[in-house]
Protein backbone atom coordinates (compact mmCIF):
# COMPACT_ATOMS: atom_id res chain seq x y z
CA UNK A 1 0.00 0.00 0.00
CA UNK A 2 2.45 2.82 0.67
CA UNK A 3 4.92 2.15 -1.46
CA UNK A 4 5.22 -1.90 -0.63
CA UNK A 5 5.04 -4.22 -3.39
CA UNK A 6 2.00 -6.41 -2.91
CA UNK A 7 3.03 -9.57 -1.33
CA UNK A 8 1.29 -12.83 -2.26
CA UNK A 9 -1.33 -13.70 0.57
CA UNK A 10 -0.05 -16.90 2.07
CA UNK A 11 -2.13 -19.68 2.04
CA UNK A 12 -2.79 -22.47 4.48
CA UNK A 13 -0.61 -25.59 4.69
CA UNK A 14 -2.85 -28.28 4.54
CA UNK A 15 -3.48 -30.11 7.98
CA UNK A 16 -1.24 -33.68 8.39
CA UNK A 17 -3.18 -36.32 6.97
CA UNK A 18 -2.53 -39.30 9.66
CA UNK A 19 -1.32 -42.11 7.81
CA UNK A 20 -3.68 -45.00 7.61
CA UNK A 21 -2.35 -48.30 8.29
CA UNK A 22 -1.35 -51.38 5.51
CA UNK A 23 -4.22 -53.48 4.59
CA UNK A 24 -3.63 -56.79 6.96
CA UNK A 25 -2.41 -59.90 5.40
CA UNK A 26 -4.82 -62.39 5.06
CA UNK A 27 -4.31 -65.27 7.42
CA UNK A 28 -4.15 -68.73 6.15
CA UNK A 29 -7.26 -70.55 7.15
CA UNK A 30 -8.04 -74.15 6.93
CA UNK A 31 -10.94 -74.57 4.33
CA UNK A 32 -14.40 -75.20 5.84
CA UNK A 33 -16.99 -77.53 4.66
CA UNK A 34 -20.14 -75.94 2.48
CA UNK A 35 -22.74 -74.90 3.81
CA UNK A 36 -25.40 -77.06 4.02
CA UNK A 37 -28.84 -75.98 2.41
CA UNK A 38 -30.51 -76.31 6.10
CA UNK A 39 -28.57 -73.11 6.74
CA UNK A 40 -25.19 -72.80 8.56
CA UNK A 41 -24.07 -75.02 11.52
CA UNK A 42 -26.53 -74.02 13.87
CA UNK A 43 -23.97 -72.56 16.24
CA UNK A 44 -22.02 -76.29 16.64
CA UNK A 45 -18.51 -75.54 16.94
CA UNK A 46 -16.20 -77.17 14.48
CA UNK A 47 -13.27 -79.29 15.67
CA UNK A 48 -9.83 -79.74 13.84
CA UNK A 49 -7.42 -82.61 13.69
CA UNK A 50 -3.93 -81.37 12.97
CA UNK A 51 -1.19 -82.72 10.29
CA UNK A 52 0.66 -84.14 13.77
CA UNK A 53 -2.09 -85.89 14.64
CA UNK A 54 -2.29 -90.03 14.20
CA UNK A 55 -5.39 -91.49 15.42
CA UNK A 56 -6.85 -95.05 15.86
CA UNK A 57 -10.61 -95.94 16.11
CA UNK A 58 -14.15 -95.00 15.95
CA UNK A 59 -14.77 -90.90 15.74
CA UNK A 60 -18.35 -89.48 16.76
CA UNK A 61 -19.63 -86.35 17.63
CA UNK A 62 -21.87 -83.28 17.10
CA UNK A 63 -19.59 -80.79 15.66
CA UNK A 64 -18.32 -80.41 12.34
CA UNK A 65 -14.71 -81.80 11.84
CA UNK A 66 -11.95 -80.59 9.81
CA UNK A 67 -9.49 -83.80 9.31
CA UNK A 68 -5.29 -82.77 8.64
CA UNK A 69 -4.06 -85.88 10.57
CA UNK A 70 -3.83 -89.28 9.93
CA UNK A 71 -7.34 -90.90 10.59
CA UNK A 72 -7.82 -95.49 11.12
CA UNK A 73 -10.76 -96.56 12.14
CA UNK A 74 -14.23 -95.05 11.40
CA UNK A 75 -15.96 -91.65 11.33
CA UNK A 76 -19.22 -91.20 12.03
CA UNK A 77 -20.57 -87.36 11.81
CA UNK A 78 -24.35 -88.43 11.00
CA UNK A 79 -25.43 -84.91 10.88
CA UNK A 80 -22.29 -82.37 10.58
CA UNK A 81 -19.83 -82.01 7.99
CA UNK A 82 -16.33 -83.21 7.63
CA UNK A 83 -13.45 -82.22 5.94
CA UNK A 84 -10.54 -84.31 5.17
CA UNK A 85 -7.86 -81.23 4.20
CA UNK A 86 -5.33 -81.80 1.57
CA UNK A 87 -2.63 -83.21 4.05
CA UNK A 88 -5.44 -85.56 5.70
CA UNK A 89 -4.95 -89.55 5.36
CA UNK A 90 -8.49 -90.95 6.67
CA UNK A 91 -8.17 -94.84 6.39
CA UNK A 92 -11.84 -95.36 7.12
CA UNK A 93 -15.14 -96.04 7.18
CA UNK A 94 -17.27 -92.30 6.47
CA UNK A 95 -20.54 -91.00 7.41
CA UNK A 96 -21.34 -87.62 7.60
CA UNK A 97 -23.93 -84.99 6.48
CA UNK A 98 -21.62 -83.16 3.74
CA UNK A 99 -18.44 -84.45 2.81
CA UNK A 100 -15.36 -82.51 1.02
CA UNK A 101 -12.50 -84.50 0.32
CA UNK A 102 -8.73 -82.77 -0.56
CA UNK A 103 -6.47 -85.23 1.08
CA UNK A 104 -6.23 -88.97 0.23
CA UNK A 105 -9.63 -91.20 1.72
CA UNK A 106 -9.24 -95.05 1.25
CA UNK A 107 -12.67 -96.45 2.41
CA UNK A 108 -16.37 -96.32 1.74
CA UNK A 109 -17.46 -92.68 1.95
CA UNK A 110 -21.42 -91.80 2.27
CA UNK A 111 -23.19 -89.00 3.09
CA UNK A 112 -26.42 -87.62 3.96
CA UNK A 113 -26.59 -84.94 1.57
CA UNK A 114 -23.44 -84.31 -0.40
CA UNK A 115 -19.84 -85.57 -1.37
CA UNK A 116 -17.49 -83.23 -2.88
CA UNK A 117 -14.20 -84.53 -4.13
CA UNK A 118 -11.89 -81.51 -4.96
CA UNK A 119 -8.62 -81.52 -7.13
CA UNK A 120 -5.89 -82.20 -4.49
CA UNK A 121 -8.37 -85.09 -2.95
CA UNK A 122 -8.33 -88.75 -3.91
CA UNK A 123 -10.86 -91.78 -2.86
CA UNK A 124 -10.37 -94.67 -3.17
CA UNK A 125 -13.67 -96.51 -2.27
CA UNK A 126 -17.11 -96.89 -2.89
CA UNK A 127 -19.57 -93.68 -1.83
CA UNK A 128 -23.12 -93.15 -1.54
CA UNK A 129 -25.23 -89.79 -1.68
CA UNK A 130 -27.53 -87.33 -2.89
CA UNK A 131 -25.37 -85.47 -4.83
CA UNK A 132 -22.02 -85.91 -5.98
CA UNK A 133 -19.43 -83.25 -7.32
CA UNK A 134 -15.95 -84.11 -8.18
CA UNK A 135 -13.39 -81.63 -9.80
CA UNK A 136 -11.23 -82.07 -12.57
CA UNK A 137 -8.29 -83.85 -11.52
CA UNK A 138 -9.36 -85.25 -8.49
CA UNK A 139 -8.66 -89.04 -8.50
CA UNK A 140 -11.57 -91.29 -7.88
CA UNK A 141 -11.68 -95.51 -8.08
CA UNK A 142 -14.87 -97.04 -6.97
CA UNK A 143 -18.22 -97.61 -7.51
CA UNK A 144 -21.42 -94.32 -7.20
CA UNK A 145 -24.59 -94.85 -5.67
CA UNK A 146 -26.66 -91.83 -6.02
CA UNK A 147 -29.68 -91.92 -3.33
CA UNK A 148 -32.77 -89.63 -2.83
CA UNK A 149 -31.71 -87.43 0.07
CA UNK A 150 -33.68 -88.39 2.95
CA UNK A 151 -36.57 -86.17 3.37
CA UNK A 152 -36.06 -83.96 7.20
CA UNK A 153 -39.11 -85.05 9.06
CA UNK A 154 -41.48 -81.76 9.70
CA UNK A 155 -43.46 -82.04 13.16
CA UNK A 156 -46.88 -82.35 12.60
CA UNK A 157 -49.51 -80.41 14.59
CA UNK A 158 -51.78 -82.39 17.10
CA UNK A 159 -55.42 -81.02 17.15
CA UNK A 160 -56.72 -82.82 20.65
CA UNK A 161 -59.36 -81.51 22.78
CA UNK A 162 -59.33 -81.70 26.23
CA UNK A 163 -61.65 -82.77 28.38
CA UNK A 164 -62.50 -79.71 29.91
CA UNK A 165 -63.10 -77.89 26.81
CA UNK A 166 -65.71 -80.15 25.30
CA UNK A 167 -68.86 -77.94 25.41
CA UNK A 168 -70.83 -79.45 28.77
CA UNK A 169 -74.05 -81.11 27.91
CA UNK A 170 -76.90 -80.07 29.80
CA UNK A 171 -78.83 -82.77 31.74
CA UNK A 172 -81.91 -81.62 34.14
CA UNK A 173 -81.26 -82.71 37.71
CA UNK A 174 -82.60 -85.48 38.71
CA UNK A 175 -85.35 -84.26 40.79
CA UNK A 176 -86.64 -82.47 37.62
CA UNK A 177 -86.46 -85.68 35.68
CA UNK A 178 -88.72 -87.43 38.14
CA UNK A 179 -90.96 -84.04 37.51
CA UNK A 180 -91.39 -84.28 34.19
CA UNK A 181 -91.53 -88.15 33.42
CA UNK A 182 -94.94 -88.15 34.06
CA UNK A 183 -96.41 -85.33 32.33
CA UNK A 184 -96.69 -84.98 28.27
CA UNK A 185 -95.30 -82.57 26.58
CA UNK A 186 -96.63 -79.24 25.63
CA UNK A 187 -96.20 -77.80 22.06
Amino acid sequence: MWGRKDEPTPTPAPAPRSQEPAPARPVARPPTPPVSSAGSSGGRGQASIGKSLKIKGTITGTEDLFIDGQIEGTIRLEHNSLTIGPNGHVDADVFAKDIVIEGKVTGNVKAGDRIDIRKTGSLNGDLSAARIVIEDGAVFRGSVDIVKPEPTPTPKAIVSTPAAAKPPVAEKPPEAKAATAGTPAKN
